[in-house]
Order: structure tokens, then sequence, then C-alpha cells
């Protein structure tokens, strides 16, 4: 992955060393099957020799996901994720909670979607928060990263809690959102699931759908490890606390981690992340939405950055690549995908 001028190399130096100074997160890890269980396209999933990692696979046939066994009423979802490498246009990645699958009509929803790109192009991951259905009120961050996410394992992490959530990205967060009454049915409330898919998205996923899968570079694989669930158990069929089972001791074990404490430290860290590897944020998307979000906090530094649209006013710089390089990234955006 091209990493960009000096001066870029040096600003991610300066926010790896910000990461590095937020505590480490400290969360008992689970197997495979103590936690999960596939979800769809199974002979693409693949299990390590231990089952304390699998790896998703994308082919001509199939997609493929896993879904966590049980329903949880807030809590801290994690995994270490390791993304396909090579030209990866069209292809998605998503770590996210939903329920979906119980409130057809009227779901919550949290994410991770990683969007694949042409060969030379940086992965880009995207943030949604939906809450009771809210999905014509989309609340979208798209993120560059300051590591290239296919030469190694890093990890992505969901906070939910009654009053806040919050993305981490190794030990740094990234976003947060706080619960307010504004937001109504907006934050989301009822018991959700931990799914990890990747699958064709060539429809919108590079270029608004300009570039698709080429499954001559497949097949795509994305790898988890380190997959952590911490938080109260909900039988689907209950699909809400009650004052006899509550949430009181999952809640207070939760609280332990501090995950869900933004310090001082915590959000120098996250406002250091946002300042230079946001390219895209709802609360300035003024055509979208002539008026933030409740849970918007507008900063008059963040938004000169900004277009109407949301979209970062400058492309960001990189180093200019080889005259080889160049036509490589050509041939393979001109390349059709064999189906």
């Amino acid at each position: 992955m091209d990493r960009g001028a000096p001066a870029f190399s040096f600003v991610v130096v300066a926010v790896l060393a910000l990461a590095s100074s937020v505590a480490s997160v400290n969360v008992t890890t689970l197997a495979f099957d103590e936690g999960y269980v596939p979800l769809f396209g199974e002979g693409n999933l693949v299990r390590s020799a231990g089952g304390r990692s699998v790896s998703l696979l994308l082919n001509r046939f199939s997609g493929s996901g896993f879904i966590s066994k049980d329903m949880y009423y807030h809590g801290f979802f994690s995994a270490s994720i390791k993304l396909p490498s090579d030209y990866t246009a069209g292809v998605v990645v998503a770590f996210y909670t939903s329920n979906g699958d119980v409130f057809e009509k009227n779901h919550d929803e949290l994410d991770f979607e990683f969007l694949g790109n042409i060969r030379g192009k940086e992965w880009r991951v995207q943030t949604n928060v939906y809450g009771n259905g809210s999905t014509c009120r989309g609340r979208e961050e798209r993120y560059y990263l300051p590591f290239d996410p296919t030469a190694d394992f890093h990890s992505y992490s969901i906070l939910w809690t009654a009053e806040n959530i919050i993305f981490y990205i190794d030990d740094t967060p990234i976003r947060e959102v706080r619960r307010s009454d504004a937001m109504g049915g907006d934050y989301p409330s009822k018991p959700m699931s931990l799914y990890a898919t990747i699958w064709d998205a060539s429809n919108w996923a590079t270029s608004g759908g300009k570039y698709k899968v080429n499954y001559k570079f497949g097949p795509f694989v994305s790898s988890f490890s380190d997959l952590a669930l911490l938080g109260c158990r909900l039988d689907p069929i209950q699909q809400v606390p009650t004052t006899q089972n509550g949430c009181a001791a999952a809640d207070a074990e939760l609280a332990t981690t501090g995950l869900h404490v933004m310090t001082p430290e915590k959000r120098r860290a996250m406002r250091a992340f946002r300042e230079q590897y946001m390219s895209y944020s709802v609360c300035y998307d003024r055509a979208r939405y002539p008026e933030p979000f409740p849970e918007c906090d507008i900063l008059e530094s963040e938004g000169k950055r900004f277009r109407e649209t949301g979209h970062l006013k400058f492309r960001r710089h990189h180093r200019r690549m080889p005259r080889r390089g160049r036509r490589a990234v050509v041939a393979d955006a001109n390349r059709q995908p064999r189906m």
C-alpha cells in the first residue's frame, strides 16, 4: 500500500503513538465453536486447526459468513481481521451487529464495512449506526487507515452500552455516538447478534459500481482471530431483558473494562485519527441533512475539511507511482470480471 509523502508518514507515526498510549483491551477471547456458527457458504468457511481463528472466502460460487450463537443486549464485540490483498474491487468484508432476522421492519445495526478497491488504492472502512429501522437516516462515516490492513491482523471492536457506542480500531477509539433523548428510537435498543461476512457488492462498493469483482484475483480471503464477545446474552424468543433475568451482572462486567469511558487521552487519540483519516462524515453532509443529527459534535477545524456533501475537499496526497505501477492500475481497472 502506498503510504504517502514523508509528511503523511510522520502523521501515521504520531497517530500510532497515540494509539499505543491508550490502555490495551483485556477481554477473554473465544474459540470459534464456543461462540459462533456458520451463517452461509459453509464450504467457504475454514477453521484453523485449534479453532481459534477462521477464514472467510469469496469465490465465483459464493461468499461466506458466520454469526454468534447468542443475541446480546449491549456488549463488546471484537475481532482481529486481515483483509484480502491485490485487486479487491467490489469485495465487501463486514463485521457488524444486527437483529434484522428478528425485527425485519425496525431492526438495529452497528457496522464496520470494509470496502475493497482496485490495485494500488487503499481499502476504506465505513462505520454505520442504525436504530429502529432508521436506514433512511444513515449515520455513516468513512475512513482511510494508517496501516496496510492486508499485511497483518488489526483489531476492530464495537462497544454498545445504554449510554454510548464506540468504534475502536486496535486500541484507538475512532467514533463515539452518545445516546440522547433527541435521538429517540434511532439509538439501537434491541438485542443483536454479531455477524462477519464477505460478499460480492459489485453493484455499489467501488466507485458506485464502476469496478466489479474480478474473480481472476480470487478466491478473496479475509481471516479473523482473537474473537471476543462480552455482554448480556439473551434468549432470542425473549427479545428484551426482564427484571427477573436482568443484565446487571453483565453490564457490571462490561463496565470493569473501562471501554465505555472516553478519557481525555482517548479523546485526543480519537481526534487525531479523525483529523487525518476520516474521508466522509454524515455530520457535515448538508446535501442530505441540512440540520446535523443531535449526537454530532460539529467542530469548525474538522468541518473546514469537508464539502457540503460531507466528503473531503481535497484528495489525499500520495507519492507518484512508477510508470509500470500506473499502467498496472489502469489495466486492472479496465479488466472485466470473469463470471
